[in-house]
C-alpha cells in the first residue's frame, strides 16, 4: 500500500469537515440543514496516494456495473461487544404521549407536485451488497427507546430500498438493507461539523452536532474509477442538541421535526442520493427538512428516478 501523509488530517469546506481516508477510498460528509443550503462534499485519495475532493457531485462516474468489495474492518460483527457505554449527556423530550391523529403527507403548494417533479441528483456511491447498520449508544431522537428507534430508522431505510411512494411507482429498486444489533459504538460524527473516519460499523445515534444543522450523514467508500464507488460505512447521527424529534407529528405539533421523515433523507444519502435545491420542497432529498410535516417519508418521482439511475 502507498502511504499518504495526508491520512487522518480533517479537511474542512463551507463548514463541513472530513477525515482523509486511506488511499483507494473516499469520504463523504452531507449535512441536513435548517437554511435550505447543500453542505457537503467528498474527498477521494487515489492507489498512488493523489487526494482529489468533489464539491457538489458534478461529473460523479454514473455507471453502475460495478460489484461488492469485502471490508476487513466490518468483518467482525461483534467489534463493539464489552465496550463501556459512553455517557450521553444530549437527551430529546419523549414524545410518547403526543395526542391526535398523525398530520396527512400534503405537498407543499409552492413547488411542483412530488409525483411530477422529475428533479435528482446522485453522488458516486452504490452499496453494491447489503447495507447493514447497528443502533448507537445513548439517548435517541424524540426520547424512543432503542428499541422504537430501531424500528423508526428500519422504516425509514425501508421507505429507500422498498422505493414508498403515493404516485403509483413500482419498486424496481435493489437496495438492500440488515439492521444487526445494538452496539456501545457511535457514529463518527463530531460536534463541529466532522467525520472523524471509519471504524467498520455503520450506526444510527443521536448527540450534539454543528447548530443548524438537524442530520449529518458520513460515508465511506471504496474507489472504483468508471463506476459508482462502493458503499463501505455510512453513520448517521440526528443533531438533539439543538432540536426536538417526534415520531408522530400531530396537529398539536410545534418546532420537532419528524425522525421517518429526517431519516428517510438521511437514508437516501447512504444509498447514493444527493441533494436537490430550491423549487423542489416536495422530494425527499430536498436541502432541507420541514418540522411537524412527513412528506419526506414518502418518495417523489424524482426520488425514484434517481434510485433507478443506480440500481
Amino acid at each position: 500500500m502507498i502511504l499518504c501523509d495526508a491520512v487522518g488530517r480533517v479537511v474542512t469546506y463551507d463548514g463541513a469537515g472530513v477525515t482523509v481516508p486511506e488511499p483507494g477510498s473516499a469520504a463523504s460528509i452531507d449535512m441536513l440543514t435548517t437554511d435550505g443550503q447543500s453542505r457537503g462534499f467528498t474527498l477521494e485519495v487515489a492507489t498512488d496516494g493523489k487526494v482529489s475532493y468533489n464539491l457538489d457531485d458534478a461529473g460523479a462516474d454514473t455507471s453502475t456495473a460495478g460489484s461488492d468489495l469485502p471490508d476487513a474492518l466490518a468483518d467482525n460483527a461483534d467489534a463493539a461487544a464489552g465496550l463501556p457505554v459512553e455517557t450521553d449527556t444530549v437527551t430529546d423530550a419523549s414524545d410518547a404521549n403526543a395526542a391526535g391523529a398523525e398530520v396527512a403527507d400534503v405537498d407543499a403548494l409552492s413547488s411542483a407536485s412530488a409525483c411530477s417533479d422529475g428533479a435528482y441528483s446522485t453522488a458516486d456511491r452504490k452499496e453494491y451488497g447489503t447495507y447493514n447498520w447497528y443502533i448507537g449508544d445513548g439517548g435517541m431522537p424524540g426520547g424512543l427507546s432503542r428499541t422504537d428507534a430501531k424500528w423508526a430508522f428500519y422504516d425509514a431505510i425501508d421507505n429507500i430500498t422498498d422505493s414508498y411512494n403515493n404516485c403509483g411507482f413500482g419498486d424496481y429498486v435493489g437496495a438492500k438493507s440488515n439492521f444487526l444489533s445494538e452496539t456501545s459504538r457511535e457514529a463518527s460524527v463530531s460536534s463541529t461539523g466532522k467525520c472523524t473516519g471509519q471504524d467498520g460499523l455503520s450506526v444510527w445515534d443521536a448527540g450534539d452536532l454543528k447548530s443548524g444543522v438537524v442530520a449529518t450523514t458520513c460515508s465511506y467508500t471504496w474507489s472504483m474509477p468508471g463506476v459508482k464507488n462502493d458503499l463501505r460505512e455510512a453513520d448517521i447521527r440526528f443533531n438533539t442538541h439543538d432540536f426536538d424529534f417526534t415520531n408522530k407529528p400531530t396537529s398539536s405539533c410545534s418546532n420537532k421535526y419528524d425522525i421517518r421523515s429526517v431519516g428517510t433523507h438521511e437514508a437516501g444519502h447512504v444509498f447514493g442520493l444527493s441533494h436537490v435545491g430550491s423549487g423542489h420542497e416536495n422530494l425527499t432529498m430536498y436541502t432541507n427538512s420541514f418540522t411537524c410535516k412527513t412528506i419526506a417519508r414518502t418518495l417523489g418521482k424524482g426520488d425514484i428516478l434517481a434510485l433507478r439511475s443506480i440500481y
